[in-house]
C-alpha cells in the first residue's frame, strides 16, 4: 500500500495518485478545482465532537489517537474502502490542518497501515 499525505494548500503532484480529502469540513479559501480531488470522504473524519475536544484544549496525541481509532473501527466498510483505493496505487490523503505531525489524516495513515 502507498498512502502519503498533504495538506490542502500544497499543490497537487502527479505523484499524489487518488487524492482523497478526509477532513470533515471543507478548506477555507480553497476551491474544489484547486484540489483535484477524487473523492471527499468526511465519514471518515474524526466526529465532530473529537475534532473539536481536540483543537479545544492541550490533548494528548496518543489520547486523540486512541480516540479516533475507537471511531474508525467502528466504521470498517469505510476503512476497507480506503485500503482497497490504496491496494490499486498511490493515495494522498488531504487535510487542511496546520499541524503537519499531528493531524487526522496523519492518524488515518498510522490506522490504515497497522491493519493488516
Amino acid at each position: 500500500m502507498s498512502i502519503r499525505i498533504k495538506r490542502a494548500y500544497e499543490p497537487p503532484a502527479a505523484s499524489d495518485g487518488a487524492r482523497i480529502l478526509v477532513d470533515r469540513l471543507w478548506p477555507r479559501g480553497v476551491s474544489k478545482e484547486t484540489l483535484k480531488l477524487e473523492a471527499w470522504m468526511k465519514e471518515i473524519a474524526p466526529s465532530n465532537e473529537l475534532r473539536k475536544w481536540f483543537h479545544r484544549g492541550d490533548h494528548p496525541w496518543e489520547d486523540f489517537r486512541t480516540r479516533y481509532f475507537k471511531e474508525l473501527a467502528a466504521q470498517p466498510e469505510l476503512v476497507a474502502e480506503l485500503r482497497k483505493r490504496a491496494r490499486r496505487g498511490a493515495v494522498t490523503l488531504i487535510y487542511a490542518g496546520r499541524d503537519e505531525v499531528h493531524n487526522n489524516a496523519a492518524a488515518l495513515k498510522s490506522y490504515l497501515e497497522s491493519q493488516k
